[in-house]
């Protein structure tokens, strides 16, 4: 019986290695045609773009066929020597200039001194929506500069290795405190953007310097936020929602854009991102050191009267008008 088997068996294999081998046969007798390559030089295996050598492939996603593209180089030197740039002029210079406008004006005081008085500035809801954005941005930033100064800073000091761990987790804290962050930016726009839009008085404002220079003489009118405060609100917003897009752009990349696209999101994003920490260093100075009584707003959502007063008389008339702080102190 084994003996028929294999009779049989023996010329069917025999038979179906001669089919299989016919195109490959075939292929040898091909004559080629007048525009065929006749050697390997020949066969076009990538093609010259303006700004990319791109290789021929059969998949869908054809910007995995990008072989080289020299605009890279050129891109990587434009963005670290750039973006470094910038982020250390806006950030460091606002230190800078705030420290000397702090050893010439010092601390912005009370004219009238503490009242004793204490005034609701805040409410729990909104102070959440405050420090939610305030300590993601925090994070967010500190992890940026992590990100763009870290080779040249951080490793003489720490070393690859340590670095390298350094580097991975602030990606990672970077891209998740961007979810809160976002919600914070929503909150606050939505709590306080009737409380801040532009005015009359906010020229008046700007043109007095806010009475940061008067010396305390002149405190110039204002609502419940000063055109400053309305300043750093729509650089939050605005700013905040420009890093949203281009950071979940990054995170997603070349999910909506090109390579071009890319690059202009990695610099919108960047540079957006250096301006508004240049804006924030200047909002904690002024909400801690520079000026007495501020914090309290955000501290425990109760400002002193006389602060009140001060720098928001318009806003501290509109709560008298409507009987939620007396017409006048008891110490007066």
């Amino acid at each position: 019986m084994r003996k028929r088997i294999a009779f049989w068996l023996a010329p069917l294999c025999l038979m179906l290695a001669l089919f299989l081998s016919f195109p490959s046969v075939a292929q040898l007798y091909q004559v080629p045609g007048p525009n065929s390559p006749t050697k390997k030089e020949d066969v076009p295996i990538y093609r010259q773009e303006p700004d990319k050598i791109v290789g021929r492939v059969s998949i869908p996603d054809e910007k995995l066929a990008t072989l080289i593209q020299p605009e890279g180089r050129e891109w990587r030197s434009f963005r670290l020597f750039i973006f470094r740039t910038v982020a250390t002029v806006l950030v460091i210079g606002t230190v800078l200039a705030l420290a000397a406008f702090y050893l010439v004006r010092g601390r912005i005081r009370l004219e009238r001194g503490w009242s004793g008085y204490l005034v609701q500035r805040f409410n729990g809801f909104e102070r959440m929506a405050h420090w939610l954005t305030a300590v993601s941005f925090i994070v967010m930033a500190l992890t940026g500069l992590v990100i763009t100064f870290g080779r040249p800073v951080l490793i003489p000091l720490l070393g690859h290795g340590w670095f390298s761990a350094l580097a991975d987790w602030s990606k990672l804290a970077h891209n998740f405190f961007s979810v809160p962050f976002l919600v914070g930016v929503f909150l606050i726009l939505i709590l306080w953007i009737k409380d801040n839009l532009p005015e009359r008085a906010d020229i008046d404002w700007i043109k007095q310097g806010g009475g940061l220079f008067s010396g305390g003489r002149v405190h110039p009118e204002a609502g419940r936020f000063n055109a400053g405060q309305k300043l750093i609100f729509w650089a939050v917003v605005l700013g905040g929602i420009a890093l949203g897009i281009t950071g979940f752009m990054l995170m997603a990349p070349f999910a909506v854009t090109g390579i071009g696209g890319m690059q202009a999101a990695h610099a919108v994003h960047a540079l957006v991102a250096s301006v508004l920490a240049a804006v924030i260093v200047a909002h904690i100075y002024i909400g801690t050191l520079g000026m007495e009584g501020a914090f309290d707003a955000m501290g425990r959502g109760e400002v002193d009267a006389n602060w009140a007063r001060e720098h928001h008389s318009r806003w501290y008339e509109e709560l008298q008008e409507r009987g939620e702080v007396p017409r006048s102190l008891p110490a007066e």
